[in-house]
């Protein structure tokens, strides 16, 4: 079992063929590990006899309140994992998780195979409007960034790292179309092949989630 620094759920895919894969899953601000599990986040897998380990990580909103915190984290629980043996990684991170896989993603790039983003806090509603009125996250400059602008880093990550890959890690976005904090996914799929992206009836909230899981899933980014 691995140890890690904090709370995890691990549930390993009975034995099958073929190489087995890690989904990393971080939930929302105010969400646990469990809820992934009673939302049957990792039923979905097994159900479709995919070879995939689970790691749900109960990375809660107070450390991403110190960027480093939550670094600090990935990047511990990435470098065990990898020690275990694993080579293909996906990512899958719900809301303000959202913004963890993508730290991941774009600080670990190659060792990341794919992200699933269910709704992700990429920024606040300021900044995000500002990257809009720039013509998009291709067109927009991060400019002087101050200490703290964790955000602003993020997002110059995933342009300068991430937008219009056609190289792993690739990102398989979802979202409700009434979702409340829609902004930052409606931006990012403008970089993102339609194919990689689903968007359903639905707001902030575990039913659109996990509706949008399944039919992410459904489009078989796993094998």
């Amino acid at each position: 079992m691995m140890q890690l620094e904090t709370a995890f759920i691990f549930d390993a895919a009975p034995a099958g063929e073929g190489e087995r894969i890690l989904l990393l899953m971080l939930p929302g601000a105010k969400n646990t590990p469990q809820q992934l599990v009673d939302n049957g986040f990792i039923r979905a897998l097994r159900e479709r006899k995919l070879p995939v380990d689970v790691l749900a990580l109960d990375a809660h909103v107070d450390l991403y309140l110190e960027r480093a915190d939550i670094e600090r984290v990935l990047h511990h629980t990435l470098d065990e994992v990898r020690a275990k043996g694993y080579r293909r990684i996906w990512l899958l991170g719900i809301s303000l998780g959202g913004s963890g896989a993508m730290i991941c993603a774009t600080q670990r790039t190659a060792e990341i195979e794919g992200v699933f983003l269910l709704a992700p806090f990429l920024g606040t509603r300021g900044l995000i409007a500002e990257v809009e009125t720039a013509g998009g996250l291709r067109h927009w400059q991060a400019g002087e960034i101050v200490a703290r602008d964790h955000e602003r880093v993020l997002l110059q990550g995933i342009q300068g790292r991430m937008l219009g890959a056609a190289e792993p890690p690739l990102i398989h976005l979802g979202y409700g179309s009434e979702d409340r904090y829609r902004g930052a996914s409606d931006m990012l799929s403008a970089h993102l092949p339609q194919s990689r992206v689903s968007v359903r009836p639905g707001g902030h909230d575990w039913e659109t989630w996990v509706a949008l899981w399944h039919e992410l899933l459904d489009k078989r980014p796993l094998g």
